[in-house]
């Protein structure tokens, strides 16, 4: 529910965005002001239920003139917003928190999860509705009425952080076009899963990227870049969190500076030598391959945990791996096969790899919960 502000509609200026012209409403009439977010409230009217969300600034009631007295709005923006897991909410919160009017949240509609399969919202969708945003969720984004919204909206920039793939009828509308922030240092790992891929392949940095939308996933023009070390204690879940606070950052530096228009795109290297992608992971991409190095095998854990999670069978059932540790061995050292599982029964559970062993430390047997080698080995008869 909106709360009312303090103060009333003729002691404030308005900017007001997109197609609706700036006024000041005048003593005669009742108007109640509403606040949204910070910086942008509603107005509504007993003689008129609809309300206009407005950008505003306070000022002293002027003498003369609908500008007297205040000081006005720059550098802001009307922007239409595109996400769904929680590695958007920081995105939009920044663009909220940053003043600029975020007209509207465009999210996955609500889907049934859990075992009584109710309906569950999307994480930008709760952050939107805790904060008086509009929600749109179309199911089709060619659907007419959708764009029809959109249209309506009148937005100047699109943003889009982890969404599907947008066609050219939404990404090409607004007149500054649409931007995207993407996990990784582009023109590397073009796709949906570069958090993951780069520490399954052992990277030792990655990045984030804000570039421009156009036809082929992830290759349009880049606008600012970040890099981060991807340290060899990160996972999956860790770099995650370092990577969504900086992105959330390099999009509103990104907007900042085209709003000011210090900022141009430029063209990436569309096929550049040692280019590495970043596909959807499926389960069976989760399977650890112990014919592998020790390190990759290791990697690949770190890079799927917590979620998806590697895994790998021990007596004839599922044991998901969280975390482990990798020990290389000498060449002449003799190894047993493959996946052959070792233990002490008491303080570790081990691998054999390639050229080495892979150690769990923190895993999770079918049918069990998640626990310490220690806890497991306890509870576990070979």
């Amino acid at each position: 529910m909106l709360k009312p502000a303090v103060g009333s509609v003729e002691n404030f200026g308005f900017d007001k965005v997109g197609n609706i012209q700036s006024h000041k409403t005048g003593r005669d009439k009742t108007w109640v002001l509403w606040f949204v977010t910070p910086g942008r409230f509603a107005v509504s009217s007993p003689a008129d239920p609809t309300y206009a969300v407005l950008t505003f600034a306070p000022f002293s009631k002027p003498k003369a003139g609908l500008n007297a007295g205040r000081t006005p709005i720059h550098n802001t923006m009307r922007i239409i917003f595109f996400g769904t897991p929680d590695f958007a909410v920081a995105a939009l919160r920044v663009l909220l928190e940053t003043g600029h009017d975020v007209a509207a949240v465009v999210t996955a509609p609500d889907k049934p999860a859990g075992r009584g399969q109710q309906l569950s919202e999307s994480a930008v969708k709760k952050f939107a509705v805790a904060h008086n945003l509009p929600v749109l969720q179309p199911e089709k984004l060619k659907n007419p009425e959708f764009l029809d919204t959109l249209r309506e909206l009148a937005a100047e920039l699109h943003v889009v952080v982890a969404f599907r793939m947008l066609p050219e009828a939404v990404w090409a509308l607004p007149p500054r076009g649409t931007i995207n922030v993407h996990g990784s240092l582009l023109p590397q790992y073009r796709g949906a899963a570069p958090i993951n891929w780069a520490i399954i392949n052992g990277e030792a940095f990655t990045g984030v990227t804000t570039f421009q939308l156009q036809q082929e996933i992830d290759t349009g023009g880049v606008l600012l870049q970040k890099e981060t070390a991807i340290l060899p204690e990160d996972d999956f879940g860790t770099l995650y969190q370092k990577l969504m606070e900086q992105g959330a950052a390099l999009l509103a530096e990104t907007v900042q500076e085209l709003t000011a228009g210090t900022l141009h795109a430029k063209p990436q290297p569309q096929h550049p030598a040692g280019l590495r992608h970043a596909p959807k992971i499926f389960k069976a991409d989760c399977e650890l391959d112990f014919s592998q190095s020790a390190e990759a095998v290791h990697n690949k854990v770190r890079g799927l945990s917590p979620f998806p999670t590697a895994f790998t069978f021990l007596d004839g059932k599922n044991l998901r791996i969280f975390k482990s540790r990798f020990e290389t061995v000498k060449e002449d050292t003799p190894l047993p096969p493959p996946a052959t599982p070792q233990t002490d029964s008491k303080t570790y559970l081990r691998f054999a790899c390639a050229d080495g062993w892979l150690y769990a430390r923190e895993l999770q047997l079918e049918g069990k919960k998640r626990m310490t080698v220690g806890d497991f080995l306890r509870g576990y008869r070979f």
